[in-house]
Order: structure tokens, then C-alpha cells, then sequence
């Protein structure tokens, strides 16, 4: 059994990848780890997650209330946006919040990672949704995240940055990973002309092979309301549906959508 203080090691670490990466700046980000039904080990607020040590990691209780932490050090004020992940998916064990460049960007921008454009983003994300804006440290993220997270392992936060949670820390910071390296994949492709996507018949395809995998959490693979339907996964929808897919409409929303805001960003 890993000790709490090897835990905390890896938090640091992790916390160091991240801020080596720029996907945090100064003092951005957060990340914790449950290490049973009440406890949970989490990054302090006001520190670089660059620069922590063991005993920068604070412990709290599901409420997101202090059990131990060290000096002055408080948990994050983002606290609550994981708890609320905790309280809707059992078999979350991590959670990483940080503002890649590139995914912050789309976040900023409105668009939802929806493209099928390579195989390894369509099997480990599926597709990444925006949650609402919420005003951070309070209810309004946790709420707005809420409705996505029996549907996806990563959300983008409206002029935020983004979120990742799965069963193991090492697992959530690989799907932060994933989320930005699929955006600045897809906003590359964009400048050079467009992404020219995977078909619909190639997803379901690559989907099959995920559940071949029994690959754990949550994915539009196995929960989209129109798979469920033996109808075509909607893999562009967003995460829009929430469990309500709208189908062939909600696809052609979405794209005159982003060819409205590709025709803005062109005229600037």
C-alpha cells in the first residue's frame, strides 16, 4: 500500500509536470487525490505547483474541510469543483485542474473539442464539452461541471481552462495531457486549411476497439444516450445532449457554430 507521504510526493510531481509544460502560470491550477471515503490529499492555494514539497499538501475531508495542513498553507480555493467530482464518480481517484494553452484557448473561444481527428484522441477522450462559466472558488463550476461527468473524463471550463479525473493520478494528469495535445493538434490543422475528420463509420470503428479494451471511465463510447439506441454515437454533439443527444440536428447546430467563429477569427 502507497504511503500518504508517496502520494504527496507523486502530487508534486505531477504538479511540476504541469507547470514544466505551461499548461499552469504562477500560481494556477490544482490537483488532489482521495485516499479514502472522507480523506483527500490536495494542492494548496497561492503556491506554484512547480515548486512544492510533501509538505505543502494539505488533507481534507469530502466537505472540503481542513484535516491537516502544515504553516499557513490552506487547500485550493477550488476545492469544491473536485468534491463535487468525488461525490458524482465513485471511481474517481485523481483530479487535475490546470489551463493548458491551447484547450484554455478553445475554452475562451467557445468551441468544444468535437472533431474526430485521430485515432488515440477518439479512443482515450471521445470528445471534450464546455461547461458553463462559473465564478471561480464558489458553487457556479461545480454546478456547471456537474452535468458532464457521468458522460466524460474531461471538461473544458468557459473562460477557464480545463479538467481532467480518473481512477489513478498518473491516469488524470495523462488525460490532461491528451485534452491539449488533441487541441493544438486541432488548431494547427485548422491553419493549414482545416482537419480533414475521421467518418462516422471510422469512430464507431475506434470505439469498438475501446470497448474491446475495457477501458474504465466515462466515454460517449458506452454512455451516449444514441449508442445506447444502436443509433450513431454523437461524437460531435459536445457534450450538448447531457444526456439528452440531439442527434443529426445538434451536429449541424454545432458546426454552423464553429464555421461562424473560423468566419469572425478570419476577418480580424
Amino acid at each position: 500500500m502507497v504511503s500518504e507521504f508517496e502520494i504527496k510526493k507523486q502530487i508534486c510531481e505531477i504538479g511540476k509536470r504541469i507547470y514544466d509544460r505551461g499548461m499552469v502560470a504562477a500560481n494556477d491550477g490544482n490537483i488532489s487525490v482521495k485516499i479514502s471515503d472522507n480523506e483527500f490529499l490536495c494542492t494548496p492555494t497561492g503556491v506554484s505547483k512547480g515548486f512544492m514539497t510533501p509538505e505543502y499538501i494539505c488533507k481534507v475531508d469530502k466537505e472540503g474541510k481542513v484535516i491537516q495542513a502544515n504553516g499557513n498553507f490552506k487547500p485550493s480555493s477550488e476545492i469544491k469543483m473536485h468534491m463535487r467530482v468525488y461525490a458524482q464518480r465513485p471511481d474517481v481517484k485523481s483530479v487535475v485542474h490546470a489551463h493548458p494553452i491551447y484547450a484554455t484557448s478553445f475554452a475562451i473561444a467557445g468551441i468544444p473539442l468535437t472533431q474526430p481527428i485521430m485515432p488515440e484522441a477518439v479512443i482515450t477522450l471521445g470528445c471534450v464539452p464546455i461547461a458553463e462559466y462559473g465564478t471561480p472558488s464558489t458553487n457556479e463550476i461545480p454546478d456547471a461541471v456537474e452535468k458532464y461527468l457521468q458522460h466524460y473524463d474531461a471538461v473544458l471550463l468557459e473562460n477557464h481552462g480545463a479538467l481532467s479525473f480518473s481512477d489513478s493520478l498518473i491516469n488524470a494528469y495523462y488525460k490532461m495531457e491528451s485534452l491539449e495535445f488533441y487541441a493544438q493538434l486541432l488548431y494547427h490543422a485548422r491553419a493549414l486549411g482545416g482537419p480533414k475528420e475521421l467518418s462516422k463509420a471510422q469512430v464507431e470503428r475506434l470505439y469498438e476497439i475501446r470497448r474491446q479494451f475495457g477501458m474504465t471511465g466515462k466515454h460517449p463510447a458506452d454512455l451516449c444516450p444514441n449508442a445506447k439506441d444502436g443509433k450513431s454515437s454523437c461524437h460531435s454533439c459536445g457534450g450538448s445532449c447531457g444526456g439528452n443527444c440531439k442527434g443529426d440536428a445538434g451536429d449541424a447546430a454545432l458546426i454552423a457554430e464553429i464555421t461562424k467563429k473560423v468566419i469572425e477569427q478570419m476577418g480580424k
